[in-house]
């Protein structure tokens, strides 16, 4: 063999023995150590750090508060009462009846009746009560002489009786040609003029009372057993205008197609006047509990999707809490949430929630003052 072959043999064999030992695979070279960057808390109004390697989170301590639940009830204005009033006597109308839109009280004359004959049929029931008076009396003395017997004095008592009665609905039918309001309100319809026929039982105008108005809605049965008749009820209209008044009729009975229950709001009487049939949005006062109010940024998810916040603890640890809302705040300048599930003052991060996670410690200061802390 040539020495060339044997070298060649050499080498090979010793790249097959270096490649062929076991080595630590991990690089001798030294890398750079690269400094955790630290994350604090601090108050929401106060200046981040200005140190680059810090990362901050905002968070507010908050304290547990009084919070009275509201359950929302849609439904609309209606008056207390509306009446169609009727006649009770048939005629031809003589005068101009009120016109629609006029607010009249009690006993305003409404539409008035052509009288045909019925003053006359008064002065004549009148003249028959005066007869059978004065045929009585006429008994009376002839029975004091034993002259008239008991069974005759009674029969003319009878008609005595009779012709006042005859009196009485002379002097109704009479007055029934005045057809009045009755009551305070204001005429919604006139379905009359001057001249028409009124037949008994025909509507002359409809009256609406709207002192006081009152709100009506149907109330969940998830959530009628909640409400109480005297509970406190906030309302919007729908252009706005804003309402305050009490329940004053819960119905014990459900509607048979939706299920619900007849709620009846009354206004209160300082109230501006409002029409009837408003779409109307309540918030009826019920349960009083102690809860939260957190910024609606705050909540945010578990792994599991939970809704929650992250709130940090004595020993400056992150901890996640699960919490139920229970109302929104409408305040539209600082909107927040009431919350329940948190217990007494909690340390509640608002601000960068999501970068950190529960378990971590972090840097936290909480001697804040009073401004800082709502």
């Amino acid at each position: 063999m040539k020495k060339q072959q044997i070298v060649a043999a050499a080498i090979l064999v010793a790249v097959i023995a270096w490649m062929a030992v076991p080595r630590d695979t991990s690089s001798t070279a030294e890398e750079p150590e690269v400094p955790e960057r630290q994350i604090a808390a601090i108050p929401e109004g106060a200046s981040p750090a200005e140190n680059p390697e810090q990362i901050t989170v905002r968070a507010r301590q908050i304290s547990e508060e009084d919070y009275v639940e509201r359950i929302r009830v849609r439904g609309r204005t209606q008056a207390f009462r509306h009446v169609q009033v009727r006649a009770e006597q048939a005629g031809r109308i003589i005068s101009d009846p009120v016109a629609r839109g006029s607010r009249v009280s009690a006993g305003d004359l409404l539409c008035e009746i052509a009288v045909d004959g019925r003053d006359v049929a008064l002065e004549e029931a009148r003249a028959r009560l005066e007869e059978a008076e004065f045929e009585y009396q006429a008994g009376l003395d002839l029975q004091s002489r034993n002259l008239q017997s008991a069974v005759q004095v009674a029969q003319l008592k009878s008609a005595v009786a009779a012709a006042e009665s005859a009196v009485t609905r002379a002097e109704l039918a009479l007055e029934d040609t005045r057809i009045l309001a009755p009551y305070d309100g204001i005429v919604e319809q006139r379905t009359v003029e001057v001249g028409d026929l009124l037949n008994i039982g025909d509507v002359c105008a409809s009256v609406i009372d709207d002192d006081p108005m009152l709100l009506v809605g149907l109330v969940p049965e998830g959530d009628v057993s909640r409400i109480e008749e005297g509970a406190r009820v906030n309302a919007e209209l729908l252009g706005g205008q804003r309402l305050t008044g009490r329940v004053t009729f819960l119905a014990s009975a459900a509607d048979a197609v939706s299920r619900s229950y007849r709620m009846e709001v009354t206004v209160d009487p300082s109230q501006q006047k409002i029409r009837e049939g408003i779409t109307t949005e309540m918030l009826v006062n019920a349960a009083q509990l102690r809860a939260h109010r957190i910024p609606s940024s705050a909540l945010t998810l578990d792994d599991a999707g939970e809704i929650g916040v992250k709130v940090i603890d004595r020993n400056n640890v992150v901890r996640f809490s699960n919490v139920t809302i229970v109302g929104d705040d409408s305040n539209q300048m600082n909107p927040a949430v009431w919350v329940t599930g948190l217990s007494g003052s909690v340390n509640l991060i608002t601000l960068g929630q999501e970068i950190v996670f529960p378990g971590q410690t972090i840097e936290a200061n909480f001697d804040w003052d009073a401004q800082s802390q709502r």
